[in-house]
């Protein structure tokens, strides 16, 4: 059974102000710190469980970072993961589709990487995969607790390079 939520953004008028960090790879991997989006309410469709909680905060995160998103819950994802070319090893518990370019992100991303990823895709890319559930990412919070991860670029060729590292908790905040 599929069901489909709505949900519109928090604000219109929300832009998440780039960051950089003297020697820190995600400085190259975002741009202009003075970049914010061209678009920052875009759609994003996203592919759930139905009883997939840490999903329903990551939806929160990038809805409250101004996101639109609609919700279709599944109780196999195993196709929608296979069709956006997500290889098993590096799968989690949700993916999005950007509605309007098709890109596709796995997993507990944070907003701010999806949001300067749309701003100017790299070219032959395909989306943003973060594998696992990586404690203290944007839906799997737990206390003060926080293990770092790596946010990987998936290329059309079905390859994963490094796009960015989140050393931190604060590495994940808007600005």
């Amino acid at each position: 059974m599929q069901i489909i939520r709505r949900f519109s953004a928090a604000a219109l008028l929300i832009a998440v102000t780039g960051f950089a960090m003297p020697g820190c790879t995600e400085q190259s991997a975002l741009g202009d710190s003075s970049q914010t989006p061209s678009n920052p309410l875009d759609a994003l469709t996203v592919y759930k469980t139905p009883t997939c909680g840490c999903c329903d905060l990551w939806v929160d995160h990038v809805e409250d970072k101004g996101f639109t998103v609609t919700v279709k819950e599944m109780d196999d994802l195993t196709e929608i993961k296979r069709s956006n070319g997500i290889k098993p090893s590096h799968q989690s518990c949700h993916t999005a589709v950007d509605e309007e370019g098709g890109y596709v992100f796995e997993g507990h991303i944070p907003a701010k990487y999806i949001t300067a990823f749309l701003a100017n895709p790299p070219a032959g890319a395909r989306g943003l995969v973060v594998p696992g559930m990586p404690l203290g990412s944007p839906g799997m919070e737990y206390e003060n607790r926080f293990s770092p991860y790596d946010i990987l670029l998936l290329d059309e060729d079905g390859s994963y390079t490094v796009f960015a590292h989140v050393g931190s908790a604060q590495d994940q905040d808007a600005g």
